[in-house]
């Protein structure tokens, strides 16, 4: 076995990963990023990318199917399941390949393949061929779809994030469990491309949406997409000819395959952490500071999926810059840098789009609150998108804190939202800007006046 020295040890070539080597690098530390595959990142290998390449053919087929209400008349539109998801793997491959691309721009005595597991507080062991004695480690394993245990034993009938792109063709039917924002938009696209759809969730919240009148319009809006049993927990599932049967409480059905989308967890079991001095919860993730990364009494940092904080593709870039960089300041001797975080911005990619900007309701914060519908704004009923809706959220003083949304792209509106709570902007000076005539964006226009003139 051979041995090898260096400043800061990598673990993990996802997006956290390469961002924290690539900083560590940039510092002047002896870097080294240690992959154990398949790699290309979550986001673009199973993550971002297909789902967003998926979501485009689903809306092309409604658009067509829906295209009458503009006076277009479609006939005869047919969704072939092959060459859609053939498409969508040739893009999918292509961002794969770009992040490999960039991977091979790196020196290539800084990688190392292999599975990484802690000896001790400054020495991995990279399968059974390298020792490798390092002064600080970043940890970026990244995260794993989770299974229920009612499913477990169903073989590939199961379907994850990790396996459901690979598929050569729609099913008949498809049971998706969890209605969060994967979920969401996995169910929504398969139901559009003509696939019969189920979404179970024991919880009540679906896309993530907290604020109370919104959470009653997103039930609205997809329970006319798809069958959608919130409130309802999969109990039992076994095989049934070539598809499955599941069972619930007061029910059950037949469905060609089954659908996981209840969670990544970390990939931090197996690494050994019990052997570096961190404190571990009962999950055995280890504590750590969000702002720097480090790891509470550790020369150890986390960053992106691995530490569950916000499961984000630009959140784990920065993490892993932040990590990268503070890696290479302690490995050199010098203190950390703790900067301020971003304000939270999450976003789901259906339609009508969601997006939640610092955290989003807090019913126990008193907080201001500026509403306004997308059901009487003029350029959604053009689109004829005329659903959902805003709430901002402010300080009594009328800073901006957060909000709530759902209606048509609001990931536009979102980020000018996340930029003025990230700003410290006030409702009024928020307001002070120029809104065009006909947009979307007099959407908030209209939100910001109902929040300044005390309406909400």
């Amino acid at each position: 076995m051979r041995e090898i020295d260096c400043d800061v040890a990598v673990i993990g070539a996802g997006t956290a990963g390469i961002a924290a080597h690539r900083a560590a690098l940039k510092e002047g530390a002896r870097s080294v990023l240690i992959e154990q595959g398949p790699g290309g990142t979550t986001c673009a290998r199973v993550g971002c990318m297909p789902s967003k390449l998926l979501i485009s053919a689903a809306e092309a087929a409604h658009a067509a199917r829906h295209a009458d209400v503009f006076g277009v008349r479609v006939e005869g539109v047919r969704v072939d399941g092959p060459a859609v998801l053939k498409r969508m793997r040739h893009f999918r491959d292509d961002f794969v390949g770009s992040v490999f691309q960039g991977l091979d721009d790196l020196p290539a005595d800084t990688r190392l393949t292999g599975r990484a597991v802690f000896e001790g507080p400054e020495t991995l062991r990279i399968d059974d061929h390298t020792r490798l004695r390092f002064k600080v480690a970043v940890i970026a394993t990244g995260s794993s779809p989770s299974v229920p245990k009612p499913l477990r034993d169903l073989g590939d009938r199961v379907l994850t994030t990790d396996t459901v792109f690979e598929i050569e063709d729609l099913p008949d039917s498809l049971a998706v469990l969890g209605a969060g924002p994967v979920g969401l938009e996995l169910a929504q696209a398969m139901a559009r491309l003509g696939v019969r759809v189920s979404v179970f969730d024991p919880g009540d919240s679906l896309g993530g949406l907290r604020d109370p009148d919104l959470s009653r319009a997103g039930r609205e809006i997809f329970s006319q997409a798809f069958d959608l049993r919130l409130g309802t927990e999969v109990e039992a599932g076994e095989p049934d000819g070539e598809g499955v049967r599941l069972s619930w409480k007061g029910g059950s059905g037949h469905f060609t395959r089954v659908l996981s989308a209840a969670g990544r967890p970390p990939n931090v079991h197996g690494l050994g952490l019990g052997e570096t001095g961190a404190t571990l919860d009962e999950r055995g993730s280890p504590a750590f500071d969000p702002r720097s990364q480090r790891c509470e009494g550790t020369a150890l940092f986390i960053a992106g999926d691995a530490n569950a904080d916000r499961p984000i593709l630009h959140e784990a870039s920065r993490q892993g810059r932040i990590a990268g960089r503070n890696a290479a300041r302690l490995a050199a001797g010098e203190g950390v840098e703790r900067p301020e975080r971003w304000v939270m911005l999450a976003m789901v990619f259906s339609q009508p789009q969601i997006a939640s900007i610092g955290g989003g309701f807090d019913g126990e914060a008193g907080h201001r609150v500026g509403r306004v519908d997308f059901c009487d704004q003029g350029r959604a009923r053009v689109m004829d998108r005329a659903q959902g809706g805003i709430r901002l959220y402010a300080e009594p003083d009328g800073r901006l804190v957060g909000a709530e949304m759902i209606g048509p792209e609001v990931e536009h509106l979102a980020h000018l939202v996340a930029h003025a709570v990230q700003d410290g902007l006030d409702a009024k000076t928020f307001r002070d800007r120029p809104f065009y005539h006909p947009t979307l964006e007099e959407a908030l226009d209209t939100a910001l006046a109902n929040l300044i003139e005390g309406d909400g």
